[in-house]
């Protein structure tokens, strides 16, 4: 970004023609996008389109959410104040950091080393407390009793994988997208008071599979 002000520009582009766009209509969460430096998040080379309608490369072939999918996903999961939400995939941190914002307790959790560290320096230039970053495959530490509010995974699960909404607690939200290919579906998974869950079909969308999630087989003839 040029100046503060352009920033402030394309942010309130990228509000108004990509997030409210595509059905965020809650202010609250307008208002967080309004005011997060996402030119924080964004790798160096990547900083003149901080606020494009796209998703930035990071390293090991991993990629930002879309600024509009990171909408729909607060939007979902609806978290309040002081609720304790795991996220799995840190990534540049841009999403923790929305989060946090929303006043939750996070857990993040990435798989590689570099992008972990990276996540922490941009949490700490925006100014951004209330997020722990672990660095795990995550796939490792579903075991426990339930012990989340919300949850979150920024990667696609080709196969849906239970053990995640096992992690949440009575009321608890889980985001997932499950599929592959083109054919990926945005869903919300809901911990009922009684223990029972509620999955519901939110939007198609396309984004990078969780590093070592089980994966679809495919028979060749």
């Amino acid at each position: 970004m040029s100046s503060p002000q352009a920033a402030e520009y394309a942010r309130e582009q990228m509000v108004s023609q990509q997030i409210r766009a595509w059905d965020v209509l809650d202010n609250d969460i307008l208002n967080l996008f309004r005011r997060l430096p996402r030119e924080h998040f964004v790798p160096a080379a990547y900083r003149d389109v901080a606020y494009a309608d796209t998703s930035i490369p990071l390293s090991h072939g991993q990629h930002m959410l879309s600024p509009k999918l990171a909408g729909r996903i607060l939007q979902a999961l609806d978290v309040q104040p002081r609720e304790s939400v795991l996220e799995v995939g840190t990534g540049s941190g841009f999403l923790s950091a929305c989060l946090a914002l929303q006043g939750a307790a996070v857990s993040s959790v990435e798989i590689f080393s570099d992008l972990a560290e990276q996540a922490r320096r941009n949490l700490a230039a925006a100014g951004i407390p209330g997020v722990e970053i672990t660095q795990a495959d995550a796939l490792t530490l579903l075991a426990g009793p339930p012990r989340y509010d919300a949850i979150v995974i920024t990667a696609s699960l080709p196969v849906y994988d239970s053990r995640f909404e096992a992690q949440l607690k009575p009321g608890g939200r889980l985001f997932v997208v499950v599929g592959e290919g083109a054919a990926m579906e945005a869903r919300l998974v809901t911990c009922e008071a009684s223990g029972e869950r509620r999955q519901d079909s939110l939007f198609e969308t396309v984004i990078d599979p969780l590093v070592n999630a089980q994966r679809i087989e495919h028979f060749r003839f």
